[in-house]
């Protein structure tokens, strides 16, 4: 199938999901995670409507955000940042990307902060948080999040709107559910401090139905969009 034909699939299966949790309509965002795809991916699924998208690789998403800026401003894209991000590589980040999803620690939320370039609105803010308790999986725990959140929320230039996580890669239905709803009740009890968030980072092609019914907002969604990646060309 095209790009354009798996976007119209991976939207009729948020809005059936919608429907079948008693989700509100239109209350679930698609990302469309471009990374290692060529910008005439991107625009192809653009032209569909597409306007979010999410990249891993600092340098590719600066190039893509560049390009699109500079080729293409009547798209308007909304560009996130959704991979791990090293202390210094934060200064591109700050300067190209609406949101960041993977903000873990003191010192990246600071530096974001510091390199967000006058004139530019806050930047959008997720913190990743660890739900599955895998020592390789990045994010952090509980006791840590409202110590992060609290000192991002005395930061100018960003803007806490909720939590992102990459729970255990797990097929069973059950399983993917609770870990995304221990991630949903802690986006609750930040809720109750910080009046902007709104916002649920969870759930990709494997798990997307249970991320919806757990209360996701974003689900980030790639190879069911752009097909196999490429590894190769990474940066």
């Amino acid at each position: 199938m095209s790009i354009q034909q798996n976007i119209e699939h991976i939207t009729s299966l948020i809005e059936s999901a919608q429907t079948k949790f008693g989700r509100t309509k239109g209350s679930v965002q698609l990302l469309a995670v471009s990374k290692t795809k060529p910008v005439e991916a991107v625009l192809e699924a653009a032209q569909t409507g597409q306007v979010r998208f999410g990249e891993n690789y600092v340098q590719e998403g600066v190039n893509k955000v560049e390009y699109f800026t500079q080729h293409h401003p009547d798209l308007n894209l909304e560009w996130h940042f959704i991979g791990p991000l090293q202390s210094n590589k934060t200064r591109p980040v700050a300067e190209h990307f609406a949101w960041v999803h993977t903000i873990d620690r003191a010192k990246i939320a600071q530096r974001l902060n510091d390199q967000r370039p006058e004139g530019m609105p806050p930047l959008q803010v997720l913190i990743q948080v660890n739900t599955s308790g895998e020592t390789s999986k990045s994010g952090i725990d509980e006791q840590q999040l409202f110590e992060l959140a609290q000192l991002i929320s005395e930061l100018p230039n960003l803007t806490l709107r909720g939590v992102m996580s990459i729970p255990e890669n797990v097929s069973d239905y059950q399983q993917q559910l609770a870990a995304f709803k221990s991630l949903t009740q802690l986006k609750e009890k930040l809720a109750q401090r910080y009046p902007d968030i709104d916002t649920i980072s969870m759930g990709m092609t494997g798990d997307m139905e249970a991320a919806i019914e757990a209360g996701s907002t974003i689900v980030r969604i790639g190879t069911a969009i752009f097909g196999q990646r490429d590894y190769s060309n990474k940066q």
